[in-house]
């Protein structure tokens, strides 16, 4: 039988999983409405100070990096369209104060005359660290869903995980 002090160790420490787990999901789910609002500065401010945004179109290094892909003729037009950078849940692997969080996601435009296309399905891999303000995003790396090993290599569990 366990004692009390090793149950509240073991309650504490499932509450801690949680709560870190939960926080990611958020994290995750607020880059879509940040980047599709055309908030780079909010959208920058989910990752850390260094942190590294490298996508299939190009690598964007620290916030000012982020902020200003945001800002970017491009992806301004998409946000004059009518996008919506739809995300699937993540999968979240956690290891003390470093998590690993896949997802996949679909970037939809708004067609001219009404309706939508999904122009582009990606695959993500985010690598996050707790840091004094809470999770943010170390290093997100992107793939087009194209078939590619490098695709399918983001969304396999980390090694270690199952």
């Amino acid at each position: 039988m366990t004692s009390a002090d090793d149950r509240l160790d073991q309650l504490e420490a499932r509450l801690r999983r949680a709560e870190d787990q939960l926080a990611i999901m958020e994290l995750v789910a607020s880059y879509g409405p940040l980047v599709d609002s055309g908030d780079g500065r909010g959208a920058a401010d989910l990752w850390t100070e260094d942190g590294v945004y490298d996508v299939d179109t190009g690598t964007y290094e620290g916030r000012n990096g982020i902020a200003e892909m945001v800002a970017s003729r491009p992806h301004q037009r998409l946000v004059a369209r009518g996008c919506a950078h739809a995300t699937s849940p993540p999968r979240v692997y956690l290891d003390g104060d470093a998590a690993i969080a896949v997802t996949e996601s679909q970037l939809i435009v708004q067609r001219e005359g009404g309706g939508f296309d999904v122009v582009r399905a990606t695959a993500h891999r985010w690598e996050l660290v707790r840091t004094p303000d809470g999770w943010q995003v170390q290093r997100r790396t992107s793939r087009l869903l194209d078939g590619s090993d490098a695709s399918r290599e983001l969304l396999r569990p980390p090694l270690g995980h199952s």
